[in-house]
Formats: C-alpha cells, structure tokens, sequence
C-alpha cells in the first residue's frame, strides 16, 4: 500500500514515519508513505501557496495553482483510489472505514492550512473529506497522521498477535483493562482476572465494556 501526503509543513511528519508501527511497516515493504512539500509546486519566487479570501474576511486561503500542479503530477505517474482532504466538516472517521481504506492501493492526503482551501480543490480535486473529530487544529498534518497509523495497524503482518488489531495501544479496547501488580496503593485489580476461567473472564469484559463510560460518571 501506498500513501501520499501532501503539506506545507512537511517535517511534522519525519518523527512520526520512524516510529512503531509505521516505522516496521515501511521496513517489512508493506507500506510506503511519502511526503511532499506543497511549497515546490508555489507560484513565483516566493513560492506562494496561499492568499486572502475573496469577499473579504480574516484568514489565509491555501491556493488552487499549487495543488492542482502537485495532484496532477503524482496523478500522472499512478491512479490514486481516494483523494482525501482532511478537514473537521468531513465523514467522521470510524475503524470501519479504516478497514476499508486497507483494501485500496493508493491514497492521496492533503492536509489544508489556515482557514481553509479553495473550494475548486475540494470540488475538482478531491474524492473524499474526512474529520477525524468536531475540533479545529491548525492544520491537517496531524489528522493525516492519525489516519496513516489506523491504517497501517490492520495491515496483514504489521502487528504481531490479530487481537492487537482491535484492541492495542489506547484507542479500541471497550472494557477495563489492567497488568501487574495486582494490588498498588491499595487498589486492588478485579479478582476475576485474575482467576484463569477465561469463559468468566469474557464474560466480565462483556458486561463492563457496556458499562464502563456509564461508571465513570458515577
């Protein structure tokens, strides 16, 4: 699988690429990603990429010229499956949607700035708008990233163990979880965890799992 990721702010994303599990991805030749400076394709010496509103208003504008010459040169060399535009007024982005993502070969990100993009680019350049939550950042780089990573860990070989697909790291895992020691300042881990019966185990997670949000606020 291929992503292309297209920014003014490039190096955000060079700690991010060499790291797990992005990093052993790339390494194993399951993934590419490449990142490209918009600022190449800016217009004049200055290389501009962005300029006011018309009709007035506060903010920066990313301009049309540069993305169109950058989109359409990496369209001239592959067919992208998705030209995604990250942005918090897009398609709520889900697992689901992640998993669908991982059937394609080609994706193509571009990640806007300031207020916004012209809107030629999302009407004539643009596949898909995807939020990846109801906030403003200011820009897309992050939220780019965040795709990327859900991404590359339903990849077939990136993670060691299936189970770790839907419930590692922070993001998936629905009921409460807990490793050693079993009793730390007092608080002590449910003793049915640590009992060994597995089909009671299941069970508890399933009844917490539907109930942990709700206890919190108790």
């Amino acid at each position: 699988m291929r992503i292309d990721i297209v920014s003014i702010f490039p190096r955000l994303f060079n700690e991010f690429l060499y790291n797990f599990p992005v990093k052993k991805a790339i390494h194993k030749e399951l993934l590419e990603v490449h990142v490209h400076d918009l600022r190449q394709y800016g217009i004049g010496k200055k290389k501009k990429v962005d300029d006011y509103p018309y009709g007035g208003g506060g903010g920066m504008v990313l301009k049309i010229e540069p993305v169109y010459q950058c989109f359409n040169t990496l369209l001239s060399e592959r067919y992208y499956d998705e030209t995604i535009f990250m942005t918090p007024s897009g398609k709520s982005f889900t697992q689901k949607y992640a998993e669908q993502l991982t059937k394609k070969t080609n994706l193509l990100i571009l990640c806007g700035r300031y207020k916004g993009v012209d809107q030629r680019i999302i009407d004539h350049l643009i596949s898909k708008e995807i939020s990846i939550g109801p906030y403003i950042l200011s820009g897309g780089e992050l939220a780019a990233a965040v795709i990327v990573e859900s991404i590359t860990r339903l990849l077939p070989g990136v993670l060691n163990y299936s189970n770790s697909i839907g419930g590692g790291g922070c993001t998936y895992t629905s009921y409460p979880i807990y490793t050693h020691p079993s009793i730390y300042n007092g608080w002590p881990v449910p003793q049915i965890l640590l009992s060994g019966n597995h089909r009671k185990i299941k069970d508890w997670r399933i009844i917490n799992s539907k109930n942990k949000d709700n206890n919190k606020d108790k």
